[in-house]
């Protein structure tokens, strides 16, 4: 399974197979299709989401994944990003404010570095943090986005787990990003309106590993 966001609408692409497997949340308005195997179709299915939100769920299934899997991304350019969800000793995370939407700081990944050195460089050059340690992996996310010459791009970011202790922070205004804030994660799921869907997906992987880990202490 492939999970990106198109325009804030979850696209997953599946295997036939595992299509009938799929549960969602209730009220979610999902459209479903089967991929007859011609680009025009996909092309139709990705001009819809980025024209409209009157769904919230795409799926397009396939008996063979992993050639639907290459026609979609063979309609976009790949760029690999990297960036952290960051706590400090208050227990309060860091989200900026950018165009409109809550985000965490993250941007791609230098031919000359690491997707981890690429994470705690765009941190530090996105808040003004200083002394960041990152920790572990979280998860890798996907959307999507149109550049200045009208290219379809995918952004593959990786996610990591960072601390950093409690500072000042400075937004990277030629980066479009408005405010750089620490809050309490509980405050900022209940009244921090709008935040990206693959925000979401980080924050809920990382409470999913932490669950996890308390578990096996147990």
């Amino acid at each position: 399974m492939y999970k990106i966001y198109i325009n804030e609408v979850q696209c997953i692409l599946i295997s036939s197979q595992d299509y009938e497997n799929l549960t969602f949340d209730q009220g979610q308005r999902i459209l479903a299709g089967i991929y007859m195997g011609k680009l025009k179709q996909l092309l139709t299915y990705i001009d819809m989401c980025e024209k409209q939100s009157k769904i919230d769920v795409l799926i397009i299934h396939y008996s063979d994944f992993d050639k639907l899997y290459k026609d979609f991304t063979s309609l976009y350019k790949i760029q690999i990003a990297a960036g952290g969800l960051i706590r400090n000793e208050n227990d309060q995370y860091l989200f900026i404010f950018r165009r409109g939407y809550w985000d965490l700081p993250k941007g791609k990944v230098e031919k000359n570095e690491t997707k981890r050195e690429g994470a705690i460089r765009e941190v530090i050059e996105e808040t003004g943090l200083k002394k960041v340690k990152l920790l572990y992996k979280i998860c890798i996310t996907h959307h999507t986005f149109k550049n200045k010459q009208g290219v379809r791009i995918i952004k593959t970011s990786h996610w990591y787990m960072m601390s950093a202790p409690h500072q000042n922070l400075i937004p990277q205004t030629e980066e479009d990003i408005e405010k750089a804030e620490w809050i309490l994660l509980p405050d900022f799921l209940a009244t921090h309106t709008p935040v990206y869907k693959n925000i979401l997906d980080v924050i809920n992987t990382n409470n999913q590993l932490i669950e996890s880990n308390s578990h096996k202490d147990a």
